[in-house]
């Protein structure tokens, strides 16, 4: 009977554990649930950030004008974003060459609003910010670039030429409250 005593207690002793190990495995589980589900601003989505740089066409053709001092140049052009989010948007010069670089004056304008205004030289990926205005999905921004041929530009300026590629860069805005393009 002493044996059969010590089993009973042995098993009984074996369910308390196996009781309190369970218990102890619902409550981790209840707490892992309880702390994944109200972490909050933990949301990721997918998507892609496309834009569309005036339909891929160029916004000045390279023999379109012959620059000469005191001429101005305007020319319309747009950004589009294709996206599936909103996002920050830029643009610059790239490939610039040419002594017209550092002669050239370049505004662009969004409206009102100066995107960039200085010469072409400067208009670069690393000397631009974002543009000021959230370009929404699915929205378009028409745009005007000045270009001008300051007067004072003496005969040294003459058979100069200026070669660029307009880009534009686009990152998402969302968790990118500093606007960095990377």
């Amino acid at each position: 009977m002493n044996g059969n005593t010590n089993i009973v207690r042995k098993l009984r002793w074996s369910i308390f554990v196996v009781i309190i190990l369970v218990i102890c495995l619902c409550a981790t589980t209840y707490a892992l649930v309880l702390a994944t589900i109200s972490v909050n601003n933990n949301e990721f989505q997918t998507g892609t950030v496309q834009i569309n740089l005036n339909d891929g066409n160029p916004v000045i053709e390279e023999h379109e004008f012959l620059f000469e001092p005191g001429m101005t140049v305007v020319k319309d052009f747009f950004v589009e974003n294709e996206s599936s989010c909103d996002v920050y948007y830029r643009l610059y010069f790239s490939e610039i060459q040419g002594g017209l670089a550092d002669v050239l004056e370049i505004t662009v304008l969004d409206g009102e609003k100066v995107v960039y205004s200085g010469l072409a030289s400067g208009f670069t990926k690393e000397n631009v910010n974002a543009a000021s205005e959230i370009l929404r999905m699915d929205e378009r921004c028409d745009l005007t670039m000045i270009l001008h041929f300051p007067e004072s530009a003496g005969n040294e300026t003459q058979n100069l030429t200026l070669s660029f590629v307009i880009c534009a860069d686009a990152v998402q805005t969302k968790n990118n409250p500093e606007r960095e393009f990377d």
